[in-house]
């Protein structure tokens, strides 16, 4: 890709090392740092969009000519979005509640240049398997779970309690990587 300047709106290193992966390297990292609370009734998928291009947006602001990559990734069951696990007790909620179901992961991936904003989500089911109370309780003490929305990480120990999943794998990671790169690859902002 070549571009001026190349910037990622996130602070997840695992959305780096994903760009790396595919050899999109970012000439700076700008986390948005914007209010991420839901709206009462908001859907995931149109939550997810707007954080994307809020955090687009916001950085593309600061950084006048730049080309902004920014992605929120939702995990949801049904019209509910699970929320990033900050504590024992909302990972051991969330881990109940995903424990034998399916359950959607989206990405929003918003590409900005001045006040050009390109927006593209993705959606990957994962299915997982009935956990039991030791196998939550073991992932509850693995701490793996601290930061990441619905309370596990599938590129982890939580792997071994998903049996199938319909779509994206980098998707669930947190940066769908085959729809980034035809993005970027499109974009008339290079």
């Amino acid at each position: 890709m070549t571009v001026t300047t190349f910037i990622l709106a996130s602070a997840s290193p695992r959305r780096l090392a994903l760009l790396a992966q595919i050899g999109i390297s970012p000439e700076s990292i700008e986390p948005a740092d914007i209010d991420e609370t839901p709206a009462k009734t908001e859907l995931p998928m149109p939550y997810a969009e707007r954080m994307a291009r809020q955090k687009a947006e916001a950085v593309a602001a600061r950084k006048p000519g730049a080309v902004v990559l920014a992605a929120d990734t939702v995990v949801c069951c049904g019209r509910r979005i699970l929320p990033k696990a900050e504590d024992e007790a909302t990972a051991r909620q969330c881990l109940n509640l995903l424990s034998g179901r399916r359950h959607r992961v989206i990405t929003a991936m918003a590409l900005a240049k001045g006040q050009e904003v390109r927006i593209k989500s993705v959606m990957t089911v994962v299915r997982f398997k009935r956990l039991s109370k030791a196998e939550i309780d073991a992932y509850i003490a693995s701490r793996e779970w601290h930061g990441k929305a619905g309370g596990y990480a599938i590129q982890g120990l939580a792997a071994a309690f998903i049996p199938s999943i319909n779509g994206s794998y980098s998707n669930v990671v947190g940066l769908p990587l085959t729809e980034v790169k035809l993005m970027l690859e499109n974009s008339s902002f290079n």
